[in-house]
C-alpha cells in the first residue's frame, strides 16, 4: 500500500475515533503528508474500489454504515444554529476586562453538535492578567447556572498574550488549532495563528484560516477596570487568583470529582495558561487513534496478501 493510501486511512481513522466521516476536501486538508490533488484522487479511488473506504452521500468513512453520514448531516445542521448563539456569547464576553480574543473550539468548531453539545470557547487574555479575566468570566458562568444556560459558557481553555504558542504539539492539538472558529479579536488571533505555524508539520495541506473575527472594540467598563488593575496590585491579585484556582482544581482531581460527561475533572494551571486536563485526555485519545490505525492497516494488508 502506498504512503498516500496509508495516509488517507490514517486521516479517516483519526476522525473515526469521533464517529465523524469526512468530505473529500476535508480528507485532503487533514492528511499528514504533502500531496497533490491528482495523486490524492487516484489513491482514494483505489481504496474505494477495494472496500477499504466507504462513501455515503458526500461523506467518506472506514465504517460500512450509512447511519454515520446521517448522524453527521444532522449534527452539521444543529451546529449551524449553535454557532450563531456562540457569536452572541462572544460579543458579550469580549466586553470583559483583559479579554483580547475569542474563538469557538471543540466539536462545534468542526461544525458538529448534538442535543447535549456545549459551546466550547478558546480565550486569549492580556499578558499577565489571565487569572483576573478568567475569574470574572467564571463569575458570569456561575450566574448562568441560575437560568440553566451554563452550557453556553464553557470557557475551558485560556492563554495570554505571553504564551500564544501551544506547548503540546501533536496531531490532536494541531487539528484543534486549525479548526478554531475566530469570533472576536482579529489582530490577536492573527498573531496566534502565526505563533502556531508548527501545525503545518502535522497538517501540511491545511493552511490556517485568515482570522474572520471582529476587531477589538473599546468598552467603558473594560477601560475602567483595566485602569484600576494595571499596576502592582493587579499583578498580586492575578497571582493570588491563580493559586486559589489551582488549589481548588487539584482538590477536585484528588477527590475524583467528575464533569457532566462522567470524566474526572482536571486542569493544568500556569501564569500564562489554564487548560483542561481530564484524566490525560489527549494522551488517551492519541493512543486510541494509533491502536485503531494499526489494526486497520494490518487488516487491510492481510486482506490484500490473500488476494
Amino acid at each position: 500500500m502506498s504512503v498516500i493510501n496509508k495516509n488517507i486511512i490514517a486521516t479517516l481513522a483519526y476522525f473515526d475515533v469521533f464517529n465523524y466521516p469526512l468530505t473529500r476536501g476535508e480528507m485532503f486538508l487533514f492528511m499528514t503528508v504533502k500531496c497533490d490533488q491528482e495523486t490524492f484522487n487516484s489513491a482514494l479511488s483505489y481504496l474505494l474500489i477495494n472496500d477499504s473506504v466507504y462513501c455515503f452521500d458526500t461523506f467518506f468513512t472506514l465504517k460500512n454504515d450509512p447511519q454515520i453520514a446521517i448522524r453527521r448531516r444532522t449534527g452539521n445542521q444543529k451546529a449551524t444554529e449553535l454557532i450563531k448563539v456562540a457569536h452572541k456569547v462572544g460579543r458579550l464576553l469580549i466586553k470583559f476586562p483583559y479579554v483580547r480574543g475569542i474563538a469557538i473550539s471543540g466539536s462545534l468548531s468542526k461544525n458538529f453538535a448534538d442535543d447535549n453539545s456545549d459551546i466550547d470557547l478558546f480565550i486569549i487574555t492580556a499578558a499577565n492578567r489571565l487569572w483576573i479575566a478568567r475569574t470574572l468570566l467564571h463569575m458570569l458562568k456561575k450566574l448562568s447556572f441560575l437560568v440553566n444556560k451554563e452550557q453556553l459558557f464553557c470557557m475551558n481553555y485560556f492563554i495570554d498574550e505571553e504564551a500564544l504558542q501551544i506547548a503540546e504539539k501533536n496531531i490532536y492539538t494541531a487539528t484543534e488549532v486549525v479548526t478554531l472558529i475566530p469570533i472576536e479579536g482579529d489582530l490577536i488571533l492573527d498573531q496566534f495563528y502565526s505563533a502556531n505555524a508548527w501545525t503545518r508539520f502535522y497538517l501540511p495541506n491545511n493552511c490556517m484560516r485568515i482570522s474572520s473575527a471582529r476587531p477589538l472594540k473599546r468598552y467603558l467598563f473594560k477601560i475602567i477596570i483595566e485602569a484600576l488593575f494595571n499596576n502592582s496590585a493587579g499583578n498580586t491579585l492575578d497571582n493570588v487568583l491563580k493559586k486559589i484556582t489551582a488549589y481548588r482544581w487539584n482538590k477536585k482531581t484528588e477527590q475524583g470529582k467528575v464533569n457532566s460527561k462522567g470524566i474526572i475533572m482536571g486542569m493544568k494551571a500556569d501564569k500564562h495558561f489554564a487548560k483542561p486536563d481530564p484524566a490525560n485526555f489527549q494522551q488517551r485519545l492519541i493512543e486510541r487513534y494509533e491502536n485503531r490505525l494499526n489494526e486497520l492497516l494490518q487488516g487491510i494488508e492481510s486482506s490484500m496478501a490473500q488476494v
